[in-house]
């Protein structure tokens, strides 16, 4: 009895060990392999690439158009031979505001007389005369826009003038048209009334001898300009001026330009407000070029008339472009010869592509002339 308790027991004992020792986990040991370190070695920098210089645009001419000679802007090759014409325009503060003066290509302001604070007049060149719709006022002529607008083979257009005229007018190269333009029922004298309208010019050439063409006169293109796509840039010009504003020593309409970098133009204001086209929806009478010629001059009566002696050599002057300003000389060896513009240097000067405001300033004025 005591032999199978004996035996039972033992049973008993082996079944719990077997049931403890299955109940634990046998946790195996897994040899990993050893991991070769690698290191990486330093990327090669790039090699810098040396600035590629971009080709300027190519300059694409549309069929049917040109580059004006004027301004070497394009426009209608059916105009390329047209003779431009000279208009003068009243700048007195009465005659404001001005029609037409944004179709201009080029600009002339000069003292008019040395009476009146030395009021100056325009003188406006238009080579595509055939588009105006008004243009004006007109008023009279002087001696010396005969002798800047024969530079452009350009028909003067005005309403008379002193006898000081004559003698110019008598040449064979000053073309004219004097008064019998339109008229204007604007309120004003009948000094201000005076414009150019459409279908004025047509009739003044059918009733002249005149030629629309640039006839045996012309002395060929005026400016020099440079290349479209490659234009003149004084930025890094040590001797060059800043020139952002432009203040004209021309004290009756105290004359300004005023530089704008989003559009590199120059704008114009005088009378202390921006110089507003009345026939072009008020747009504000701009330039890409500006040039500067200190001049003298010679009063013939005490009523002020005068004539600037705009044939002369070596003189000082100024071209403005993009916001800089460079000495320049400009001479005129005879009436109809074109006035050609040198660097310090001795070199004709391009300009660039655009229209063109031009001063004559009274050399004893000069002093006063702003630039900064």
């Amino acid at each position: 009895m005591k032999k199978k308790l004996s035996i039972l027991m033992i049973a008993m004992l082996l079944s719990v060990c077997l049931i403890g020792c299955g109940e634990e986990e046998v946790e195996e040991t897994v040899m990993e392999e050893p991991v070769e370190e690698v290191v990486e070695e330093p990327a090669e920098e790039p090699a810098e690439e040396e600035p590629v210089e971009e080709e300027p645009a190519e300059d694409v001419i549309p069929e049917g158009m040109y580059r004006s000679e004027i301004t070497n802007e394009l426009i209608s090759e059916d105009i390329k031979d047209q003779r431009p014409i000279a208009v003068m325009v009243d700048n007195e503060k009465t005659a404001l505001p001005h029609f037409g003066l944004t179709q201009a290509d080029v600009v002339y302001e000069l003292m008019n007389s040395t009476a009146n604070n030395r009021i100056t007049r325009l003188m406006a060149i238009v080579k595509d005369w055939g588009a105006i719709e008004q243009f004006g006022s007109i008023r009279s002529l002087r001696p010396t826009n005969i002798l800047l607008a024969a530079e452009w083979n350009a028909v003067i257009c005005h309403d008379g003038g002193p006898f000081y005229i004559d003698p110019y007018l008598a040449n064979d190269y000053a073309a004219n048209f004097s008064g019998g333009f339109g008229r204007v029922d604007n309120g004003k004298p009948r000094e201000f009334t005076e414009y150019i309208l459409p279908g004025d010019l047509d009739k003044k050439f059918d009733n002249s001898s005149y030629s629309r063409e640039y006839d045996e006169y012309y002395p060929g293109q005026h400016y020099q300009f440079a290349p479209f796509n490659e234009p003149v840039d004084f930025s890094d010009l040590e001797t060059a001026l800043d020139a952002n504003e432009v203040i004209l020593p021309f004290p009756h309409n105290d004359s300004e330009l005023h530089y704008d970098e989003e559009t590199q133009l120059y704008y114009y204001s005088e009378y202390g407000k921006p110089h507003l086209d009345a026939g072009n929806n008020n747009e504000q009478l701009s330039f890409k070029n500006v040039l500067l010629q200190s001049c003298t001059y010679h009063v013939y009566d005490d009523n002020g008339y005068m004539i600037f002696n705009c044939i002369d050599a070596g003189r000082l002057g100024y071209y403005i472009t993009n916001g800089k300003a460079i000495p320049i000389t400009w001479h005129k060896t005879s009436d109809t010869d074109v006035t050609r513009y040198y660097d310090t240097a001795g070199n004709e000067i391009t300009i660039n592509t655009g229209k063109t405001y031009v001063a004559l300033v009274p050399d004893d004025d000069w002093q006063d002339l702003v630039i900064k």
